[in-house]
């Protein structure tokens, strides 16, 4: 997520949700929240905080139910982002941004306008609601972005495409920072107080799921590139087998004489290794079809 040395920093911000909430206090709220009078099944303020609240106790409960080791990482931030759609009142779409350290962010969405949207702010131009949310600490919410003040190149270009309405969240942990989720609506003003608080309340459960898939993710690269390792080194032994069986090198010599092959040819030692040992298979299955 390219902006402008914010959300895309190495370096990741600690931001708050509404008014620099902290992590354990925000996750407290979500208890008392889905513990409040106005459950399903209880005395409820009036239908539609009902609704909304059915809404979100269903979305948290498929997210709980998300499988990290079923789904590859994007496809498990896609569903994410649906999850947030079905929770957040007003919601039309949303999009995930997870940053991580080293490596390019990783950025997906639930509908293609979503997709749209958020090139012209990562990509675009550096500018808009996640960059602000991540700067102020706060979740950011606007309900006429082709009028709004703050992304004054972000938000015409968000009105011109019909979409209107934003709330942006950053995902926290208790280890800062580490990725957005950008919710949009068509409609003007279509995210109110309750939309925000609820928006809020998601994005604690949606932070862990992301930041386990995050991990397991790194885990699984780490694992592939150990062993490729592994897996080189055992060709470029068998190399060296064949050398020295060719030429009576030592062990060294034998590595020498490799190492020397793939200076002369500018090729990495264990490409030059699996060429030799490829020769010397072909050659063993001619000998063996000549006989």
């Amino acid at each position: 997520m390219a902006v402008g040395g914010v959300c895309g920093s190495s370096r990741l911000l600690w931001c708050g949700l509404s008014g620099v909430r902290s992590g354990a206090s925000h996750r407290s709220s979500v208890g008392e929240f889905m513990s409040s009078p106005s459950l399903p099944g209880q005395v409820p303020a009036d239908d539609g905080t009902a609704a909304d609240e059915i809404d979100l106790q269903a979305s948290l409960t498929a997210l709980s139910r998300l499988s990290t080791g079923r789904l590859d990482l994007e496809d498990l931030l896609v569903q994410v982002a649906t999850f947030a759609v079905q929770a957040i009142p007003g919601a039309d779409g949303a999009g995930l941004t997870m940053m991580e350290r080293d490596r390019a962010d990783t950025i997906v969405a639930s509908a293609p306008f979503v997709r749209e949207i958020d090139a012209i702010q990562y990509v675009g131009i550096g500018e808009g609601p996640c960059i602000s949310a991540a700067r102020d600490g706060a979740t950011m919410r606007s309900g006429s972005l082709g009028g709004e003040p703050r992304w004054p190149r972000f938000g015409p270009r968000a009105g011109r495409l019909g979409v209107h309405s934003v709330l942006s969240l950053p995902l926290l942990t208790p280890d800062g920072v580490f990725g957005a989720m950008n919710v949009y609506a068509h409609g003007k003003d279509a995210f109110d107080e309750q939309s925000a608080r609820i928006g809020e309340l998601f994005a604690v459960p949606a932070a862990i799921a992301v930041q386990n898939a995050q991990v397991l993710a790194a885990t699984k690269r780490l694992a592939a590139r150990l062993q490729a390792a592994v897996n080189s080194q055992a060709v470029i032994d068998q190399a060296v087998g064949i050398l020295m069986s060719r030429s009576g090198y030592s062990p060294d010599q034998a590595f020498d004489r490799l190492r020397q092959l793939s200076q002369t040819q500018n090729t990495k030692l264990s490409v030059v290794a699996r060429s030799l040992v490829e020769e010397a298979v072909r050659r063993a299955r001619s000998r063996h079809t000549d006989g």
